[in-house]
């Protein structure tokens, strides 16, 4: 089986797995392959923190053309899984040469099992796009294909507690893989002080309280297969005994009056209000907690959301970290590496993570009490012997990341209109093969892969050839003598010039008449 997920996550997605007994694991690029029976498909569905869907295959074939893809599904009985009754989708994922367009792979699927029913029965079934009776999913790599059973239907991150969201919501099996990578489990208090609709402190509650993820979803792709079983998944939704009290409390606030009423809203559908505080509060006047605390937070890095102040913004988080948070440790998601740099403290540990599209940094913070060197002076660090291990392990990563184009302080930057340095810059990004461009893939998931360019071949280049080169030559060179040269005369009119008058002086620096607005 296979289990899907966010890249960056893929270790602690082994460990869950390893945790629920499943066998012969094995980590992949934004998944993890495991086996085990028809309980442990149930439970990894049910279970799972971080896995966005399970995928059961059902067969590894070569292809190297659309006609072997067709006759290789054509192969399989598929009175199996499908009567003229039922329904079925194609999902795929492609990354080959040969095949260009992953819904054309997906068509020659769809018409081998249709074309199979038509030849035995003289009927076929029905495509159904959502809520189908069977979806599949079929992986292209090259030429090796894998065709799968999807077991969970609808992304696994879709829990059934969400309500309400504000613009831009954090992906929930991203929320718990990052709180899983901070190692807390309920020891101590947890605070979000940036929490959006709640979505941290909702899966820190359940990991807390030891709550499986699937108790709020209504169905799974696999209670619609033949041979699913009632009683073994009412016994594993029953069982209960992973859970357990939670002694400490977690906090969420937000500077908008709206987002802390939709967070209120999905805590009360979780049934977690005893264990989580949603109040409105700006971080700004953020104090000291009482007790032992960690924050973990995933505030506006300028892409989907922002800030009127992003910068501002970064530069007020690291001075309230430092001056009320001290002997506490914060966890940091963002993108901006300009906004990392606002916070003014050094990181003891930073993780590379996928939000969507854009390629992320979880970053720990260690807060102590004085100063940096006075610190290391008395014997201390902020980076255990495992967190140097694993940022060594995170530098090769760190080589192909690209954040995107800094802000400007400047405001007129903002609306200056292009000179020509831009253009030169522009010229020599295009050259480096900086690229920007996403493929676009169902649940967030993507394939990305910074680490290596790829040679794009047309089947050997051509080479353009004019035959021999011909000289141009006009002969002898002539003079070009106008004869004697006449005065210009306007005829009384005024001589011009650029510096008088309203007229505004032109020279290297110059901004135009917007640029002043």
């Amino acid at each position: 089986m296979i289990a899907k997920t966010f890249q960056g996550l893929e270790e602690v997605l082994a460990k869950e797995l390893t945790d629920l007994g499943a066998n012969n694991i094995q980590i992949g690029r934004r998944m993890v392959s495991f086996t085990g029976d028809k309980e442990m498909l149930y439970r990894a569905n049910f279970q799972l923190r971080t896995a966005i869907r399970i995928l059961k295959p059902i067969k590894h074939f070569r292809a190297t053309s659309a006609d072997e893809v067709y006759d290789a599904i054509k192969e399989i009985d598929w009175t199996e899984y499908l009567s003229n009754e039922t329904t079925f989708a194609v999902d795929s994922v492609v990354f080959s040469n040969e095949f260009r367009h992953s819904k054309f792979v997906a068509y020659k699927v769809k018409d081998a099992i249709v074309d199979q029913f038509r030849e035995k029965t003289g009927n076929r079934p029905n495509i159904r796009i959502n809520n189908p009776d069977l979806q599949l999913h079929i992986h292209v790599a090259e030429y090796d294909c894998t065709l799968s059973l999807d077991s969970s239907g609808e992304s696994l991150h879709r829990r059934g507690y969400r309500q309400e969201s504000v613009e831009a919501p954090l992906n929930e099996v991203l929320a718990a893989g990052i709180i899983m990578l901070t190692g807390w489990n309920g020891q101590c208090d947890l605070i979000d002080p940036m929490c959006g609709s709640g979505t941290i402190a909702i899966e820190a509650a359940l990991i807390a309280r030891g709550i499986a993820p699937g108790v709020y979803r209504k169905e799974y792709a696999f209670e619609k297969w033949p041979d699913f079983d009632q009683e073994l998944f009412d016994s594993i939704y029953e069982d209960d005994s992973q859970e357990h009290s939670f002694e400490h409390h977690i906090y969420g606030y937000d500077i908008n009056r709206n987002a802390v009423a939709i967070a209120t809203t999905n805590v009360k559908a979780a049934g977690l209000s005893k264990e989580v505080s949603i109040q409105q509060q700006d971080f700004a006047n953020f104090t000291q907690p009482q007790q032992k605390s960690i924050i973990i937070t995933n505030p506006p890095y300028g892409e989907r959301i922002s800030a009127p102040d992003l910068l501002g913004l970064y530069k007020m988080i690291g001075e309230r970290l430092k001056h009320q948070f001290i002997d506490n440790e914060a966890w940091i998601l963002s993108y901006r590496e300009e906004c990392f740099d606002q916070i003014g403290l050094k990181p003891s540990l930073r993780t590379p993570l996928f939000n969507g599209s854009l390629e992320c940094e979880l970053r720990k913070y260690q807060i102590f009490s004085g100063k940096f060197n006075d610190m290391r002076a008395e014997g201390g660090d902020i980076k255990t012997a495992k967190e140097r291990r694993m940022m060594a392990d995170h530098k090769r990563f760190k080589q192909h990341r690209e954040f995107k184009d800094k802000l400007e302080e400047d405001p007129k930057e903002r609306t200056r209109k292009p000179r020509k340095d831009d253009w030169n810059d522009d010229r020599r990004d295009f050259k480096k093969g900086k690229n920007d461009w996403h493929d676009s893939r169902k649940d967030g998931e993507r394939d990305f892969d910074r680490g290596g360019k790829k040679n794009f071949d047309r089947g050997g280049k051509r080479s353009f050839d004019r035959g021999e080169k011909r000289s141009f030559d006009r002969g002898e060179k002539r003079s070009f003598d106008r004869g004697e040269k006449k005065p210009f005369d306007r005829g009384g009119k005024k001589s011009f010039d650029r510096n008088k008058g309203d007229n505004k002086k032109y020279g290297k620096n110059r901004f135009f008449d917007n640029d002043e607005d």
